[in-house]
């Protein structure tokens, strides 16, 4: 049981052990001296003295101990699991361990061993990966010849790979997004009934595949992968782009073999899709204030996919504060026209639909889409993850845990014009968390329901979103 505990508040309860000890060492041989002296009430005040004093000593030890030897340890700890699990480099700060003898020297001697492997196994990923580059500019030529939209799909009928012509076909209908489901987008009764036949007839197949919004119709192919599961869906008349556009791809093959197994809690952190947000308001009261952007990115497999963003002003109607303009930079003239929070949060839903929400902050954020649900009529019951309970986690409570903060810690640079916009926040906070799944992980917090149990363990920090 005391192993769950920080070492932080098992030293402390060390202390507070020896501290009870004494007392009640103290106590008892009072009470036998008071009983064998016949009692005394100068006897009685020495005793609450000591008692007193005992207390005051250790606390004071255990401030001392606290600051100059557990502290250290955990900053200590959770600078090596930051070089070690989040790439980033640099020198481990001796001055704050420096009451722990050779500890942090050792630390550093065996981060900077761990530096060097990492390099080397670096400068080999990087010419696979430039292999691969070369592969996927050749892929992305060939499909760009091809005058139709094609868009690729999991046996589990999940999205593993768009094209640009795809993608300005499904934005008809919502954003595309890798590995939500595709009849988020088309008709599921005539899609699984030419899936059907597909798979019977082994061969391609012709349909009409109709947008689940009612307004859009394509001719359609199904067609088989091979060897591969899951098919290729074609989409002939499909609005085509320029040219200058038309070599836009994205997927992630991976998700291929993902076939939804499990509950969302028992799922792989890595194997997760969250979807990243922030917003900027009116002022810091959900209870009367309005939202006037809202950003989001997504990520997948432990990826950040560009592309997938949400990037919208909201029409907040009600004057924006000069305090507050002078913070985000936007204006009543620049919200003019914008759509209201109703649509606005109605398409964000869509875009998490089926993911984990993710923000700095959550429950803030949270609570002004939570207000406006009923007349936006969407349930907001995605799981949520925080970034600065993650962070509580992960460096421990006595750090500072607010974004600029975390991105100086992980070594990510939040452009100064980016920075408290919707967007730019959004992107630092995914790539935040993008550093943090590997640390997570390693500490044995690989589900999200592991995480969410652990996070709930720094309530003092932050409310729960989840509640």
């Amino acid at each position: 049981m005391l192993t769950s505990l920080s070492l932080r508040l098992r030293i402390f309860l060390f202390f507070a052990a020896l501290a009870l000890g004494a007392l009640a060492i103290t106590c008892l041989a009072l009470w036998q001296g008071y009983n064998k002296g016949g009692g005394s009430a100068g006897f009685i005040q020495a005793g609450v003295i000591s008692g007193f004093g005992i207390l005051g000593l250790s606390a004071g030890v255990w401030l001392l101990f606290d600051e100059n030897v557990a502290k250290p340890i955990e900053r200590l700890a959770a600078q090596m699991r930051v070089r070690a699990h989040g790439g980033v480099e640099g020198e481990l700060d001796k001055k704050a361990s420096r009451f722990l003898g050779d500890l942090a020297p050792a630390a550093e001697a065996v981060t900077d061993g761990l530096a060097k492997g990492t390099y080397q196994t670096a400068q080999s990923v990087a010419l696979a990966t430039e292999k691969l580059a070369s592969e996927r500019e050749r892929l992305e030529a060939l499909l760009s010849d091809i005058p139709v939209a094609m868009i690729m799909v999991s046996e589990v009928h999940k999205i593993v790979l768009y094209d640009s012509q795809s993608a300005n076909a499904l934005k008809q209908i919502a954003q595309p997004r890798l590995h939500s489901s595709i009849f988020d987008y088309l008709d599921e009764t005539s899609l699984r009934l030419a899936h059907k036949q597909m798979i019977k007839s082994g061969k391609n197949e012709r349909f009409k595949a109709l947008g689940v919004n009612g307004d859009c119709e394509f001719d359609a192919v199904i067609q088989p992968l091979g060897e591969a599961k899951g098919y290729m869906l074609v989409l002939e008349n499909s609005v085509h782009l320029s040219e200058e556009n038309a070599r836009a791809l994205v997927y992630d093959f991976d998700l291929l073999d993902d076939l939804g197994d499990g509950t969302l809690q028992d799922k792989p952190l890595q194997k997760l899709t969250f979807t990243v947000f922030d917003t900027e308001t009116t002022g810091l009261l959900p209870h009367k204030d309005e939202i006037v952007q809202i950003g989001a990115v997504r990520i997948v497999n432990g990826k950040l996919i560009d592309g997938e963003v949400i990037n919208t002003l909201v029409d907040p109607d009600m004057p924006i504060p000069a305090t507050s303009t002078k913070i985000h930079g936007i204006s009543d003239a620049m919200v003019r026209g914008a759509p209201p929070i109703t649509e606005a949060a109605r398409d964000f839903h869509t875009f998490a639909s089926g993911s984990v929400i993710m923000a700095h902050n959550a429950p803030f954020d949270m609570a002004f889409l939570r207000r406006h649900a009923k007349q936006t009529g969407v349930e907001w019951t995605n799981p949520i993850l925080d970034t600065v309970l993650l962070s509580a986690i992960t460096f421990g409570q006595s750090e500072e845990h607010t974004l600029d903060a975390l991105c100086e810690r992980l070594n990510i640079t939040i452009e100064p014009r980016l920075r408290h916009t919707a967007l730019g926040d959004a992107i630092a906070t995914a790539q935040v968390m993008c550093a943090l799944l590997p640390m997570l992980e390693a500490r044995g917090f690989d589900t999200l329901g592991k995480l969410l149990a652990e996070s709930r363990k720094h309530g003092r920090l932050l409310d729960d979103a989840n509640a």
